[in-house]
């Protein structure tokens, strides 16, 4: 798996990466109605595409080119989008995703990541070391979509190696 950052065209791919991991990812834990005002199948491509050009997230594709996520670090730390391909689900993307935005912001001396969950991807973050800071009830098209904003302090400075024997 590679990690790179996004490249410009590749906005639409994007987007049907989030519309496909939003409906069939998320549908334990919010209803039909809910996934649509989250991700609706009408949608503006110009908006979409402006975001994506502003976040300028870095992709995981696998070695045949094939998009398996994406995500963002925006300079304040905060995690403005993070997806994995329903077909990727569970093979370590979301994972190695994360580890890389760590070390990419530990570089930057972003000390603290945020990031608004949805209630499917909570035991991810928590898992990985995030906390739940607030719970939320945003409205997205006049629907309400729970979700936690949660937050990591990472680690700036390395631990000092053992001294060796």
């Amino acid at each position: 798996m590679l990690i790179r950052l996004y490249r410009p065209g590749e906005e639409l791919q994007l987007r049907a990466l989030f519309h496909d991991s939003v409906h069939r990812l998320a549908n334990a834990h919010y209803t039909a109605n809910q996934l649509e005002a989250w991700a609706p199948a009408d949608f503006d491509p110009q908006a979409w595409c402006a975001r994506i050009r502003g976040n300028r997230p870095f992709v995981a594709e696998d070695e045949a080119g094939v998009l398996l996520g994406y995500a963002d670090l925006q300079p304040d730390g905060h995690i403005d989008q993070f997806f994995v391909a329903s077909h990727a689900a569970r093979r370590g993307v979301g994972r190695a995703m994360l580890a890389y935005l760590e070390r990419r912001a530990r570089r930057l001396g972003i000390a603290r990541l945020s990031a608004d969950v949805s209630l499917c991807a909570e035991t991810f973050f928590l898992h990985h070391g995030f906390r739940v800071l607030q719970r939320q009830l945003p409205m997205v098209r006049g629907v309400v979509l729970a979700n936690a904003r949660m937050g990591k302090d990472l680690d700036l400075v390395e631990a000092p190696s053992s001294p060796s024997r």
